[in-house]
């Protein structure tokens, strides 16, 4: 199936609706019904491959990527891919590397990234691409270096490995989502899109695209000119039904031109 969109949902965010198959059969129907045609499977209840291809089929709907743990990408690489070839599927990452407060040292982070490493290039060939997604705790210094954990991540991280990058995260860590989707060119085909906004304490919370302080268009630019294929809709915490918030940022992307 050739792809007619560059919009999807990352299933994350409908989490509470995805726990049975019967619950995660009613979640596809609803997320083609607000005029999505593809998803990012992720934080889904237990389900057969074979009855998750059958469902996305039924509902007209592509796997665009998903999100595997660390574990089973190591353990069992020859089973991932066989799913995600069944599902059509180019692309899987990681939800992110997350050490101990304190183990937050540039020994652990080298070490992680010498594994993840290795365990992409396992994919080598296979058709599936190994990505690596980010939070804001990336952007924390690393000890006492002058460096922190997301520029050894962009320094250490091999051809194999393309990044995941999350607008939100990269903000909330204090870094500029723009200059990073620039700086990964080439190497994004997938992102992900939340908007960020601010409490009058200083607290930040998540938003519907569009809808917080991020400069979509500069960022939309960006990701056009890095090469990005999909743009995935992803909103962790709703503060209101999910599937609104799905519908407002679907809408807002539409009017900047994505389809």
């Amino acid at each position: 199936m050739q792809p007619t969109t560059q919009l999807a949902v990352q299933l994350y965010t409908l989490r509470e609706f995805t726990k049975t198959p019967a619950d995660i059969a009613k979640t596809l129907r609803r997320v083609k019904q607000l005029g999505y045609n593809a998803v990012q499977c992720s934080a889904l209840g237990p389900i057969e491959p074979g009855e998750l291809k059958k469902m996305l089929d039924d509902h007209g709907l592509i796997c665009c990527a998903t999100h595997v743990g660390l574990d089973r990408l190591r353990d069992h690489p020859d089973a991932v891919i066989e799913d995600h070839k069944l599902w059509n599927c180019q692309y899987t990452a990681i939800g992110g590397f997350f050490p101990k407060v304190e183990d937050f040292n540039r020994n652990t982070w080298t070490r992680f990234i010498a594994e993840f490493n290795t365990i992409a290039s396992r994919f080598r060939g296979s058709g599936l691409a190994i990505g690596y997604h980010n939070h804001s705790h990336e952007f924390a210094r690393v000890g006492s270096a002058e460096t922190n954990a997301w520029q050894m991540l962009m320094e250490g991280l091999s051809s194999d490995v393309w990044i995941e990058v999350d607008t939100y995260w990269v903000q909330h860590g204090g870094g500029d989502p723009s200059f990073w989707i620039d700086r990964c060119a080439g190497k994004i085909p997938c992102i992900h899109l939340k908007d960020i906004g601010i409490k009058p304490d200083r607290t930040h919370y998540m938003m519907e695209v569009g809808q917080g302080n991020l400069n979509w268009p500069r960022i939309l630019e960006s990701s056009k000119r890095a090469g990005v294929k999909w743009y995935i809709v992803e909103q962790d915490t709703c503060y209101r039904d999910p599937f609104d918030s799905l519908q407002t940022s679907l809408e807002f992307l539409h009017s900047m031109g994505l389809q």
